[in-house]
């Protein structure tokens, strides 16, 4: 029977173990060296920059202070992750804040409820009836009264111009100079009066005398009062023409009436 057997050196020794190096290296080269110094993933011939020393190959992003050892790398310190945070004290945490020194009674806000308008009693109903027929029957006393209310036309200078207009006024002014001339207030003459006044005299559709007023009096009223007579004398005036009773019930004459020196009358409309 044949035996193969094992023996371990002793490997106490630490000075026996070979070891071997391996690099990265950043240059690539087609050929091989014969004699490489370290183990790496590509062919490197010549890289660098020293004469005689063999140094430990870096990267150029490393660091660049030395190793304490030649050919071993430095050990890194393991990664220490910090101890995790129990829930129920991060809830504490979180939740934990320190005491107003000011506290606020809660209180009842009351809102008023809105008030409900109380039923009409049948009395105030009864009243309420009369009211509204008693504006009814007012407002219909408004309108008759408007309706019959008398249209008044004035024979201002635009509107004399019109033959409608100024063949009445012309024939109108004739008779009130004449009639004016013959009844010249004596009074005026004896005291040798002078002046000018506004009459408006207003005449009803078939001729007779509506109203008659002074608008600027003359200063003297010997003047305004015997301007008033010769109205009263030549009335009743012509009817009014069917053409100007199409717009008009009572048509006003303001004219201008001038006593001159010497007896003499004349009206103008400015």
């Amino acid at each position: 029977i044949l035996g193969v057997s094992f023996n371990l050196e002793d490997l106490k020794d630490p000075q026996t173990l070979s070891t071997m190096e391996v690099t990265l290296v950043h240059n690539r080269n087609d050929k091989s060296p014969d004699n490489p110094d370290y183990l790496a993933q590509a062919n490197q011939l010549g890289g660098g920059d020293e004469q005689h020393n063999k140094v430990r190959p870096a990267s150029p992003f490393s660091n660049s202070m030395p190793t304490q050892d030649d050919g071993f790398a430095p050990q890194s310190a393991p990664a220490i992750s910090p101890p995790p945070i129990r829930m129920q004290q991060l809830k504490q945490e979180i939740m934990s804040v320190d005491k107003s020194p000011v506290q606020q009674a809660n209180r009842e806000q009351q809102i008023p409820l809105p008030k409900q308008p109380e039923s009409p009693t049948a009395a105030q109903l009864f009243e309420r009836s009369r009211e509204i027929a008693r504006l009814s029957s007012e407002i219909d006393r408004l309108k008759q009264a408007f309706v019959k209310t008398p249209h008044h036309t004035y024979l201002t200078g635009a509107n004399a111009r019109e033959y409608r207009y100024a063949a009445y006024l012309e024939s109108w002014r004739a008779k009130v100079e004449r009639i004016g001339n013959i009844n010249y207030p004596a009074e005026a003459m004896r005291q040798n009066l002078t002046g000018k006044l506004l009459l408006d005299v207003a005449i009803n559709p078939d001729g007779s005398l509506y109203s008659m007023r002074v608008l600027h009096s003359s200063g003297s009223p010997v003047l305004d009062r015997a301007a008033q007579r010769i109205v009263r004398l030549s009335a009743p005036f012509p009817p009014l023409p069917k053409d100007i009773l199409k717009d008009t019930d009572v048509l006003h004459i303001p004219r201008i009436w001038e006593f001159k020196n010497g007896g003499g009358l004349q009206t103008s409309s400015n």
